[in-house]
Parts: C-alpha cells; structure tokens; sequence
C-alpha cells in the first residue's frame, strides 16, 4: 500500500513543505540567538537585562497575539495572515542590520515575534483545510515533528554561522529565508471561515492580556524569585483577566475561543500535552546547553551537533504516531509517550562531573522517543476536535499552549537550577574572599571565571562549584521528570480511548469550505 505521503497531489504535497518550513523559520528563531548572546553584548553593549528581552521580547509578543491571529485568519484568509506575518518577520530581522543598539534589537525581535504569532497558526490550519481528513493526520505528524525539532535546527544553524561570520549573519539567513517563503506563499490557496463571523474585539484583548501575564510571571521568577511582588502580581493577574477572558467568551455570540471546548476529551487532552511537551523541551535545552559548555567544555556549535541526534526519533516517530492514535486511540500515545519523557528525565539524575557524552545521548534519546511519540497526535486531537472553520482557532490554542509551557518551563528549570546551586555552594562562600563571593555565589559561569583568573590554586573551589551546579541539574530534571510521570497518568485517565469502528463517510473534498 502506498504511503499516505505519496498518495498525495503534487499541489499537497507543496503546501505541506511550504507550511513546514515556513513554521520550522519562527520556531528556529525563538532559539537561534542562544548561542550569539556573548557576542551581541560584546558588539552592542547590552546589559544582561536587555539579553534576556533580546530572547524574551519575541516569545512574549509571539504567545499573547496567536489566538487572535488565528481567528484573524478565520475571518480574512489564512493564506494573507501567512503572507502577512512572513513579511513582517522578515522586515523585522533587516532591521538591526541597519539599526543600532540593543534597543534597536529588542524591539525589532518583538515585531518579528508578532509577525511569527501571525505565520504559526495559519501553517497548520492552511495543511488542516486543504487535506482531506485521511491525509490531514499524515501532514500534521509531520509539522508537528517541524516544530519539534526547530528550536535545536535554530540552535545548530546559528552556531554553525557563528563559527564563520558575526551575529548578523543570523539575522541576514532569517531575513532571506523569510522573503523566500513570503514570495512563495503566493502559491498557496486561501481558505478562511465560510461564515465570517465578527471579530471578538474584548476576548482578544482579555486572552492576549492573560497570556502577556502569565508569561511575564514565568519569566521574571528565575530573576526575581517566586515571591517577588511582581511576580506573584503578574500571576494572580493571569488568572483574573484569565477568568474575565473565560466569562467573555462564554457571554459573546461569536467568541474568539469558544472555552467549552477545553473540556473536550481530545481537545483539553491535547492541550495539556502539548503545553507540557513544550515545558520540559524547553526546560531541558536551558539546562542541558549548560551542563555541555560548562561541565563537558563544548563550545557552543558542538553542544547544537551533540542535540542533533534527537531530531531522528522525533520525526520518524511523528510520522508513525497519529496511525497509532487513529488505531488506538489518543490515550496510548500520550500516556506512553509522556511516561517515556518523564523517565528520559529522570535517567539524567546519573549525570555527574565526569561524565561522558554518552552518558548525557541515551537519555535525551528517550526524551525525544517519547516526543515523537506524543506529539503529533496531540496537535491532531486539538484539531479535529474543532469545527472544521474554527482551524485557525484551534492552531493558535496549539500553539499558545506551546509558547506558556516553554516559558513556564524555562522558569521552573532555572528556578531549581540555581535553588539547588546556591544551596549547595552556600557552605564554601565564607571560606573565599569578600570581593569574590558574588560571582561565585550567583553562577557556575561566574564560578568558574573566578577559578580561572587565580589559577591552578582554585581548582579545588572550581570543582566544589561545578558539584554544586550538577546538584542542581539533578533536582531540575528530577521535578520535571517526577510532574511529567504524573501527567502522563492523568491524561491517560482523561484521553478518549479506541473509538468503536463506524462505516466510512464519504471523503472530503481537498480543499475545504471557503476556499479561493
């Protein structure tokens, strides 16, 4: 039997590959600059403030504007909100070829996240309305598996432009690869909701203002701590506006998100799945990338090359798993593939000082097993259990679930890291010196800059620091890994299981209603 791929027209076939890479670009640029940070600050200046909204501002401008995005290109056309959003990342990444300062760079990296918001949702749901539904779970596997691996794509491209040119040479490949996809863009067919309901000007506003606050919350917390009064303002705001947001949409004749699908087996399901995929992915890359430069001394290219081999499970998995959750149900692939992650968590606990590369691969092997495994039959459930002109919709809950987890992710990993750090070398800090307890107290990084400028002598304070720093690797992934286990139980509880078999309907027609 032919392979759901190949029984594909040509025309599918291109709008597959267009939507792919056009969504591997915005995934691969919230990470690309990673590894240019050193370099930015040393070119323009920045404070290490203004590195963190270097990197924040994009996800931050990218997770508040995705659901209403997505409903944008319901009502207008999700072809013109691609084309859009392409267009306006791409004259964002110009921008600080011309411009500037590191002002100049934050702000051009937001606009390019809000163009990014607007490229995401209109991927997936331009692949969900013109597929037909016996192909449509083949396509999405395979951009599911996209945007798995683009952030470790962004991270080993952008070393590998590092290792030749400056920092710039990465904004140069976005914005060319960016023009690129927004010429071919035209290409595509418009699809848009055949009923083109209203605008839900309140539940966007409401939605992009609990999102902002739960992502600031999240983000601040590792620089601030959980009890800052901002943080914990920034929390209880997310969830009041979130509440508002709710009652909104519950009250509105036309509602940006309509919430009872949340409680939709598959929908709520995939949902939270996707969210926690996206948390630990996230969580593990903050934590991993430094126990690589600072433990096992790669520099930043070789510790992309040693993540690459987690791209192979997580595409050939994801196009095998939504067969599996077809034949099977969503239950089996989220539960295993979840319990999968969650023990390739914990199974890092054996990671020490001298360890190998090998000792750090078949974890992350599992890891991205069980990714592969959950991933793809998550994003379909959250699509085909949304009426068919609410795609867009349902793209942009995927893909707002996926910018909060990372987020949350990032926060909770840092958080326990530099708990566990701190506690640890706590006990050292009185035996050195005044001038030299900062340093050594707030980093592994500074640590160690200390130990190296006063020699050979210190490399007993070195290798106390680098323990500490493994301690707090060690309760990162073990709290992650233990929260990703429980998960998998309840989710296993909640998603819908083998649906009895039905006699077929009739197939649908390639492209769906209100398509030009």
């Amino acid at each position: 039997m032919d392979h759901p791929v190949t029984q594909m027209s040509a025309r599918m076939r291109w709008v597959v590959l267009l939507s792919c890479l056009s969504v591997a670009l915005v995934v691969a640029a919230m990470a690309a600059l990673y590894t240019a940070l050193p370099h930015i600050a040393t070119e323009t200046g920045a404070t290490q403030g203004q590195l963190t909204w270097i990197i924040d501002g994009y996800t931050l401008a990218l997770a508040c504007l995705v659901l209403p995005a997505g409903a944008l290109g319901d009502r207008f056309g999700r072809r013109l909100m691609l084309l859009g959003g392409l267009a306006v990342f791409t004259a964002a990444s110009i921008v600080p070829l011309i411009a500037h300062g590191p002002i100049w760079l934050i702000a051009a990296r937001a606009v390019a996240g809000a163009g990014a918001a607007f490229v995401m949702p209109s991927t997936l749901s331009i692949l969900t309305a013109g597929l037909p539904r016996e192909r449509r779970n083949v396509a999405v596997g395979i951009w599911a598996g996209t945007v798995g691996v683009g952030a470790i794509v962004g991270i080993l491209g952008s070393g590998l432009l590092l290792a030749h040119f400056s920092w710039k040479s990465i904004m140069i490949a976005m914005a060319a690869i960016g023009g690129v996809l927004t010429i071919a863009t035209g290409t595509v067919p418009e699809s848009r909701d055949s009923s083109r309901p209203s605008f839900d000007p309140w539940g966007a506003l409401t939605g992009a203002g609990a999102v902002a606050l739960a992502v600031i919350a999240a983000l601040e917390a590792p620089q601030r701590g959980w009890t800052s009064p901002i943080v914990i303002g920034a929390a209880i705001g997310a969830v009041v506006v979130g509440a508002g947001f709710a009652v909104i949409e519950l009250r509105v004749t036309h509602p940006l998100l309509d919430v009872r699908l949340l409680a939709r087996r598959g929908f709520g399901t995939g949902t939270a799945s996707v969210a926690l995929q996206f948390m630990v992915s996230f969580g593990l890359f903050m934590l991993i990338v430094q126990y690589m430069q600072l433990i096992l001394g790669y520099q930043p290219l070789m510790s992309a090359v040693a993540m690459a081999p987690m791209i192979v499970p997580m595409v050939g998995l994801a196009l095998i798993a939504p067969w599996l959750a077809e034949r099977y149900g969503l239950r089996l692939p989220t539960a295993s593939g979840l319990a999968i992650v969650g023990i390739g968590l914990l199974a890092l606990g054996h990671l020490g000082v001298h360890s190998t590369f090998v000792d750090l691969l078949w974890p992350l092997l599992i890891m991205s097993t069980g990714l592969g495994l959950s991933a793809a039959p998550a994003t379909a459930a959250i699509v085909n259990d949304a009426p068919p002109d609410k795609h867009g919709v349902a793209a942009a809950v995927n893909d707002a679930a996926r910018e909060v987890g990372a987020a949350i992710g990032i926060a909770l990993a840092g958080s326990i890291l530099a708990a566990g750090y701190s506690n640890r070398i706590a006990g050292v800090i009185p035996l050195i010196p005044q001038p030299l307890r900062g340093p050594v107290s707030g980093s592994l990084a500074g640590a160690l800059e200390v130990t190296d400028r006063i020699g050979p002598q210190a490399q007993p304070l070195a290798d106390l620091a680098e323990a500490a720093f493994v301690h707090g690797l060690h309760q990162a992934t073990t709290v992650l890994g233990a929260a990703t286990l429980v998960v998998a139980v309840v989710l296993g509880a909640w998603a819908p299981g083998r649906k009895a078999r039905v006699t077929p309907a009739p197939a649908e027609p390639e492209v769906a209603v209100g398509v030009d």
